[in-house]
């Protein structure tokens, strides 16, 4: 809920913001006989003075949040899945106060050589809340990244979480992407 003040919007404390999101991947399997594609969710929670430095924590495929608000539903490996074929959870309501941005995006593994978006058949991410769809697109125009950033989650005074579309690729491995996170491309 909004108010006006002094001529500008202001958020009340009656405004939930957004409480849970689902980030959803996807792409379509390598055809025969080449190495098969695969990509990973990945998102990165900061906490309160150090928004655009180094990520309190990671989550991805081999991890959750510590506090168990972040985690992968569903893990692909060839982009063989059904509809989506990598989703993870965020449940931002239940994230503790020291955290003020997460920011979310994908990575291509890098076991058979350099794989880029440009490569990946039909790479694509969406973003909902319930039943509101408040991003989706298609990676495969960032041409040469190997990683990159679609989503940011940010919390205000009130503490309301909101939605930025964060679209960024990034020449990076994977080791290095997770540092990388919270920072505009250079």
């Amino acid at each position: 809920m909004t108010a006006r003040r002094g001529g500008r919007r202001v958020m009340t404390g009656l405004s939930k913001g957004i409480e849970r999101v689902e980030v959803r991947l996807r792409w379509d399997p390598s055809p025969p006989g080449v190495p098969q594609s695969d990509l990973d969710v990945i998102a990165a929670a900061f906490q309160v003075g150090a928004e655009h430095g180094e990520p309190a924590y990671l989550v991805h495929f081999d991890s959750r949040a510590p506090d168990g608000t972040m985690w992968l539903n569903r893990d692909s490996k060839d982009g063989k899945g059904l509809g989506f074929d990598e989703v993870m959870t965020l449940e931002l309501d239940r994230l503790g106060a020291q955290y003020r941005r997460v920011v979310v995006g994908a990575m291509i593994q890098q076991r058979y050589g350099r794989l880029e978006f440009g490569m990946v058949d039909d790479p694509g991410y969406q973003i909902v809340s319930g039943w509101t769809v408040l991003a989706e697109g298609d990676l495969d125009h960032l041409g040469t990244a190997t990683a990159a950033t679609f989503a940011e989650f940010t919390r205000a005074e009130s503490g309301a979480w909101s939605f930025h579309p964060l679209l960024c690729g990034y020449a990076a491995d994977p080791d290095t992407f997770g540092h990388l996170m919270g920072r505009p491309p250079a």
